[in-house]
């Protein structure tokens, strides 16, 4: 039970904020239609399709439960109250009365009980001393305020009040006398009282000739007058309409006739007044004359490419029901489902596919109260792709039925094809599978802003459902995928790790050959000067001999010596021969004497020892150079 209540709360809430809503938009706010359901795609069997209403017919329309009264102790109520250019927001608990408001409303408004009418009750007008609780509201709630007795509020121009109300958007309440049935059309105040009667005849088939009306004010006496103008109640106006018995009326008729009642304008009457004489049916009359206005069709027939008819439809609809219309995919079908399906699970969409049909009865109202209101405009644009056919052209029809076959199978196909021109235009609703697409919903034009809301947002409770589980698998899948990126990284790093310490021991290696290899030719180049030096050495002359001899005695960094004889007149390069035959050549190192300290190696190497003073005996030492 509580959770019946709770998902009654929520609807009711739900209508609340939708009422809040439409007086913004140029949408019908609801009406009396039922639902049936057609033949048509499969779709998830936990939302059945509800049984057959005898009224008119729409695919896939969830069942509604019944409403049930749960008391709460205590339940707050909201209301939000306008008055001309003000809005009062008042919060009650369901125990209190009407009166109650209107004593709040009294102060903040500064008008009187008496002089107060408190409109915008759904069951009618109510007394001051009704309980909120017999009234069975929603937690918000919308009202209005009239005050017939009082002046309106002066202004500093008529032309700046007319301005404003050209601005202000009128709810038409309409009752169809016939069948007793209630439409709540919301209209600019620049739009015409023409222009309600056309969107009337939409609705009733009561050409507009033949419509006879109730309500209007007696200064609505011409029909190209607006609404503004016109002197109706803001917000809200009722009006009621009716067919007349016969097409002509005397004048004695006429003047004995309400003085709010309001007939058609003569414009209309005198173009359409002869139409049943020759045999032609007023709405045939009436369908030519809207088709004649229409200056292009929605899409030209056998276009080559997608894409460029899809641009003419979104001009075409643009230059026909305002700027404020859903956003249309340009391209074609199949690029429609890459966009919507074949991403990641994150940024998949909806796809809504709208289909067009401009000899339906019902198409001009639901483009311009249902698709361009805002509420759906916003919620299309945030989470769903839509894509859009038109289909009164018999090519185009056979076109999109061929794509329909191929990407949605058969059934659906042929769905579309048994379909009355009566019964578009028609709202498809498709979600993306691993294998295949299903069509959700069939939504057709006999609705109301509040139930095309509700088909949508039923479509993405089913689609995120789906889209949580897409995200799971397909994050357990990037997890799987990364931990194998990672260990084949790993594996491709260890390789390339192995492979570059393999080749860097390879040139170490090589780079050792070759320096051995310079070595040992450096080796074997000083050892062949070496032999060089010390064959070309001359003789060491005995110490006995009739020439000066002077010894030398040379201490190697090692702490050995040599020690050898030499002529005093043999030269200073033969010391440094000597010297580097036995491994120290001298541009490695220098020779040095002790006392006194010098460079032997400085000195000129053609001179004799006994000019350098290296006689008769000296002891040097080698050091090498740095």
């Amino acid at each position: 039970m509580a959770s019946n209540m709770d998902r009654e709360m929520i609807l009711a809430d739900f209508q609340a904020a939708i009422n809040g809503v439409i007086p913004q938009e140029n949408g019908i706010l609801q009406s009396d239609y039922g639902g049936e359901t057609i033949p048509g795609p499969a779709f998830d069997p936990s939302h059945p399709a509800p049984a057959p209403a005898p009224s008119s017919s729409s695919a896939f329309r969830p069942v509604m439960p019944s409403r049930q009264i749960v008391e709460r102790q205590p339940r707050m109520l909201d209301f939000r109250v306008e008055y001309r250019d003000r809005n009062v927001d008042v919060v009650l608990e369901d125990s209190c009365t009407v009166g109650e408001i209107k004593q709040i409303l009294e102060n903040e408004l500064q008008i009187p009980v008496s002089k107060m009418l408190l409109k915008g009750w759904k069951t009618g007008d109510v007394e001051d001393s009704t309980v909120l609780k017999s009234l069975h509201l929603p937690k918000n709630n919308s009202l209005y305020v009239l005050t017939p007795d009082l002046p309106p509020p002066s202004s500093s121009s008529h032309a700046g009040a007319l301005q404003e109300s050209l601005n202000q958007n009128f709810m038409l309440i309409i009752t169809h006398r016939e069948v007793q049935r209630e439409y709540n059309l919301n209209f600019s105040g620049s739009s015409t009282i023409q222009e309600v009667k056309r969107n009337v005849y939409d609705l009733t088939s009561i050409p507009v000739r033949h419509q006879l009306w109730e309500g209007w004010p007696t200064s609505a006496t011409d029909d190209s007058m607006c609404l503004a103008e016109s002197g109706l109640s803001y917000p809200c106006h009722r009006l009621t309409v009716g067919r007349r018995s016969s097409p002509v009326q005397t004048r004695e008729q006429s003047e004995e006739q309400s003085t709010d009642v309001h007939m058609v304008s003569d414009s209309d009457g005198d173009d359409f007044e002869d139409a049943s004489e020759f045999g032609v049916d007023d709405g045939e009359v009436f369908g030519m004359a809207s088709s004649a206005l229409r200056k292009s069709p929605m899409m030209p027939e056998n276009a080559e490419n997608e894409g460029d008819a899809l641009l003419q439809f979104t001009a075409e609809f643009s230059s026909r029901y305002g700027d404020c219309h859903p956003v249309f995919f340009i391209g074609s079908l199949e690029a429609a489902f890459q966009e919507a399906f074949y991403v990641k699970a994150r940024d998949r969409k909806l796809l809504a596919i709208y289909l067009h049909h401009d000899e339906s009865v019902l198409t001009n109202v639901f483009c311009s109260q249902m698709l361009c209101a805002e509420s759906i405009v916003s919620y299309l644009s945030q989470n769903f792709i839509t894509w859009a056919w038109d289909l009164t052209k018999d090519a185009n029809r056979a076109r999109f039925l061929t794509m329909c076959n191929r990407h949605f199978g058969s059934v659906v196909a042929q769905t579309i094809r048994t379909q009355k021109t009566d019964q578009f235009p028609l709202f498809l609703i498709i979600m993306g599978k691993r294998s295949s697409n299903e069509v959700l919903n069939v939504i057709q034009g006999n609705t109301t802003v509040d139930e095309l809301m509700m088909r949508l947002m039923a479509a993405m409770e089913i689609f995120t459902a789906q889209q949580q589980e897409d995200i799971k698998d397909e994050d357990e899948r990037e997890a799987r995928e990364n931990v194998k990126r990672e260990q084949d990284e790993a594996y491709r790093l260890s390789l390339e790790a192995d492979r570059a310490k393999r080749e860097a021991h390879e040139r170490e290696m090589a780079e050792q050959f070759r320096l051995e290899q310079i070595r040992k030719e450096q080796e074997e180049e000083r050892e062949a000067i070496r032999l060089s030096l010390e064959q070309a050495l001359p003789p060491e002359p005995k110490e006995e001999n009739a020439e000066p001899v002077s010894k030398l005695r040379i201490r190697t960094p090692s702490g050995e010596f040599l020690e050898r004889r030499f002529l005093a007149s043999n030269k200073l390069q033969i010391v440094f021969d000597f010297v580097a035959s036995k491994g120290f050549p001298w541009d490695e190192f220098k020779l040095l004497s002790t006392f006194p300290r010098r460079d032997v190696t400085q000195l000129d190497p053609n001179k004799s020892l006994l000019e350098v003073k290296l006689f008769p005996q000296e002891t040097l030492f080698l050091e090498a150079k740095e």
